[in-house]
């Protein structure tokens, strides 16, 4: 994949002024807007061989009796149309991004926008200030910290991965909930330093979440934050850590029927670690990461991150992935990766997902520097506690054009 497309890539997911020249670009007075995204859309034909109920499980339609399934959706990257116009004034480099992400397909008929089949979502509004000398600060809805890197290193970004279903919604998976936590997007507060010789820092006051959105409440701020060392010359990489960190209260309050109120429940903090390293040398790239944390679930954030009694599940995962390019400039990639997630006494005999793994081979050429042509293929397995299994194979063919 050449460099248009990777900062094309960037520019999509993270819409940031640095990246303006992803996009098309036009000056309005003191201002300099950039108009970016992409449209894509694949034909997705998945086979599962059992459809038990998982709890958290990704492959297979998840309990439905249809066990074949085809449709054309967007993949893991949405159809995007994103907006960014910056200035420098008084010595400050300013800028302000709203992104728009309609959705490929859907099941239903008369979707025309009033479906919800026909999912829209508006993933960025968000302003940033700052300057080269003292770093800069993003106030808005942005791409969350902990596990941005991750998925900007996942090479089904350009294609599908894994996911339930093949139509209908907005995005697949790719290889969130199979070797790694949904960044999301998430209002924020963020401070990122100036670049220090390839090291860079970021850390950011974030929007608390319910639990499971809607079981477990929160009175404080969540923080996120990540430190990254990049390296250029013929031996190329970068290696990055981050955090995650969230006090939830109420996890498990209940409505007393006698007073119609509802009963204060108990209150945890859910904590994550994350490591990772993307090396490229020649046409070779490659990455290994890793995860683990308490209470903070999986596949989203505080998604079955605790258990009915309040009390925190510990959950871990990481992904290898080896991709090369050849010399008609198709790069093709082979990605392997896990999620797991403990359960607590109080989970016995329940369908509560063990652990999601998935193994992707993909090929993606670049017809154009605009313009690249994708085929995978990845089998995604699902395990309960229960001993309960489903295994799906998914095959995608389709296009993605970036400006």
């Amino acid at each position: 994949m050449n460099n248009k497309i990777k900062l094309a890539v960037a520019g999509a997911v993270l819409a940031s002024a640095s990246v303006a020249n992803a996009g098309i670009t036009w000056d309005a007075g003191e201002w300099t807007v950039d108009m970016n995204g992409n449209v894509n859309a694949f034909a997705i034909m998945s086979s599962a061989d059992d459809n038990n109920a998982i709890t958290g499980g990704l492959a297979g339609i998840n309990g439905g009796q249809d066990k074949d399934s085809a449709g054309i959706n967007a993949g893991l990257l949405p159809s995007w149309l994103g907006f960014t116009a910056t200035t420098r004034q008084n010595d400050i480099d300013t800028s302000v991004t709203i992104s728009f992400q309609p959705g490929a397909g859907g099941t239903g008929a008369l979707q025309g926008g009033n479906s919800t089949n026909a999912e829209t979502e508006n993933r960025q509004a968000f302003l940033t200030f700052g300057d080269k000398s003292w770093g800069s600060v993003k106030v808005g809805k942005d791409l969350g910290i902990f596990g941005s890197t991750a998925i900007l290193n996942d090479m089904t970004l350009l294609g599908v991965g894994a996911g339930n279903g093949t139509a209908g919604a907005t995005t697949t998976l790719g290889g969130i909930g199979t070797g790694y936590l949904y960044a999301d997007w998430i209002g924020q507060i963020a401070y990122t330093t100036p670049n220090m010789n390839g090291l860079s820092l970021t850390l950011g006051v974030m929007q608390p979440w319910n639990a499971d959105n809607s079981v477990g409440s929160t009175d404080e701020f969540g923080f996120q934050g990540q430190g990254s060392f990049s390296w250029t010359g013929d031996f190329a990489g970068k290696v990055w850590a981050g955090f995650f960190t969230q006090e939830v209260t109420n996890i498990n309050s209940t409505l007393v029927a006698a007073t119609g109120q509802i009963s204060d429940g108990q209150s945890d903090r859910a904590t994550a670690f994350e490591a990772g390293v993307s090396t490229s040398i020649y046409n070779i790239n490659l990455v290994a990461y890793a995860y683990s944390g308490e209470g903070v679930g999986t596949t989203a954030l505080l998604q079955q991150g605790f258990d009915a009694n309040g009390d925190k599940r510990d959950s871990d995962g990481g992904y290898l992935q080896a991709t090369y390019v050849i010399p008609t400039g198709t790069k093709l990639g082979v990605s392997y990766g896990i999620s797991k997630l403990d359960d607590n006494a109080v989970d016995a005999g329940t369908t509560l997902v063990e652990e999601n793994k998935r193994l992707t081979i993909g090929a993606y050429h670049p017809l154009t520097k605009h313009l690249n042509l994708v085929a995978e293929f990845s089998n995604v397995e699902a395990e309960s506690h229960a001993g309960l299994s489903n295994e799906e194979d998914k095959f995608s063919v389709g296009a993605i054009l970036f400006f």
